[in-house]
């Protein structure tokens, strides 16, 4: 059986492919590991083993390339016991390749074996697939990394701080390879400790400062601190691609921060930055930042002017983000009404019809129920008192969504009719216990009976009807042009 080994990058697959060539042909081997003493150990070890072949299937994907391999493979070792052929990259072969490697995979020489490595098996076919035992290379966790890493640097005399060690496992993204040559890079360009800030300017990452202020800015709409910050990070060098990368991650970190109130990288003065800024922005507009900001990266992809792409695209968040969801102004609104921070505009004094002086009951709640059908019965003659009652009690959003709505009552229950059927907001709004409430002691308060209520969705009235526009209750100028 043949060895087949995937993984993403950087993981260390051809690595493995050598040391498990070196393991089946060592004579010292104990437990499978290789001796590493022997004089086929040594020999793989500084790459004059001819019994050990390694190809490149990027560079070397023809079907003559496979074809020396069938020859050559009809020779005995020379001093190993088997002949391994490890192929890289072994998904770049062309289709004639594969079949040509086919025949000598499903009738292998005794002395033989093939080692496959890939990044992407999908492009294999099942007949090779199936000839070969398969090993799935997976990231390496950023725990065991820094563990890596405080080793390396205990034994080489390395001074370096807890969150660079963190930093450098976050950058490699799970290829241990990667961080061992962050930390040699950081090293030879720095003298003493080597600190978190440091291996940020070595590597270009922007100062997390700038990346907080040009954040902060675009929740609190404030274009001019934002690109000050932006002309601060370009006469520092950084590139810009790298910077709004950052931005990105960083405004993830803000909604993981608010969904879960837990962050690694961070420290305690960042952390608290995060939760100011998090405080001043809705999880929605978190979203739509991450989705515009994403969107401003794939259009910088193809520009030449990058800057002024970047620069425009900063702007254009910090006046269209919200840094409330729609419900939270709504409640606020209404909060300020209440209290009678704001005074509805030309508001007039309600005339209502006689009171019946009774004690309110409890509302029974009512399940959210729309229809598309009404029943027959009278129209409820108070119902634009109703309307008005909950204009002036600061219910808006209930308000504005009961505009030209009729209600009939049916027995005990009282329908309240939309024409032109409800949006999924405004059944959000009214399905509410609370709002349900809210008109059902209103109707309570002016005619002295509990009625049930329930929304009637759709063309109620499938006559002709009257084409003027019932403007009652609003207070919005609208000027109608007849042409």
């Amino acid at each position: 059986m043949h060895i087949f080994l995937m993984g993403v990058e950087e993981l260390g697959k051809t690595s493995a492919a050598k040391i498990l060539a070196r393991a089946i042909n060592c004579p010292n081997s104990k437990d499978g590991e290789p001796c590493n003493e022997c004089e086929i150990c040594k020999a793989m070890l500084e790459g004059r083993l001819t019994d050990v072949v390694e190809m490149d299937a990027a560079s070397n994907n023809s079907v003559e390339d496979i074809r020396s391999i069938r020859e050559e493979v009809n020779f005995l070792p020379t001093i190993a016991k088997y002949r391994v052929y490890i192929i890289d990259e072994v998904h770049m072969l062309s289709t004639g390749a594969f079949n040509a490697l086919l025949k000598t995979l499903e009738e292998p020489p005794e002395h033989v074996k093939f080692i496959l490595a890939t990044t992407e098996p999908q492009k294999l076919p099942a007949t090779i697939l199936s000839r070969c035992q398969r090993f799935d290379f997976k990231k390496i966790s950023e725990e065991d990394i820094v563990k890596r890493l405080k080793i390396i640097c205990k034994d080489s005399n390395i001074e370096i701080t807890e969150e660079a060690l963190k930093l450098i496992a976050v950058l490699s993204e799970g290829a241990m390879r990667d961080s061992i040559s962050i930390l040699e890079r950081c090293m030879q360009d720095s003298e003493g400790k080597v600190t978190e800030e440091k291996i940020k300017e070595l590597v270009g990452i922007p100062k997390i400062e700038h990346i907080s202020k040009i954040t902060e800015s675009m929740v609190e709409k404030n274009a001019e601190k934002a690109l000050e910050t932006i002309d601060e990070v370009i006469q520092e060098g950084k590139d810009l691609n790298n910077l709004l990368w950052e931005i990105i991650k960083y405004v993830k970190d803000i909604l993981v921060y608010k969904a879960t109130n837990k962050l690694d990288i961070y420290s305690k003065e960042e952390i608290n930055k995060i939760k100011e800024i998090s405080d001043k922005i809705s999880k929605e507009a978190i979203l739509k930042l991450i989705y515009n900001l994403s969107e401003l990266e794939n259009n910088m992809k193809w520009s030449t002017q990058k800057t002024i792409m970047f620069e425009t695209g900063i702007i254009k968040n910090c006046i269209e983000i919200p840094n409330e969801s729609l419900e939270q102004r709504v409640e606020k609104l209404e909060k300020q009404i209440k209290n009678g921070n704001i005074k509805i505009a030309n508001s007039e004094k309600i005339e209502t019809k006689p009171k019946v002086s009774i004690k309110p009951q409890e509302p029974k709640i009512q399940n959210f129920e729309v229809k598309t059908t009404s029943e027959s019965g009278e129209y409820f003659s108070y119902w634009n008192d109703v309307i008005n009652k909950l204009k002036s009690s600061g219910k808006i959003m209930v308000y504005t969504n009961l505009i030209n709505t009729r209600a009939k009552q049916v027995n005990d229950t009282l329908q309240i009719e939309f024409k032109n059927g409800l949006t999924a907001f405004g059944k959000t709004v009214l399905s509410k216990p609370e709002n349900i409430n809210e008109i059902s002691n209103i109707v309570n308060s002016l005619c002295g009976k509990q009625f049930k209520i329930k929304y009637i969705e759709g063309n109620i009235n499938p006559q002709k009807e009257n084409n003027n526009i019932n403007l009652d209750g609003i207070d919005i100028p609208i000027n109608i042009i007849e042409e």
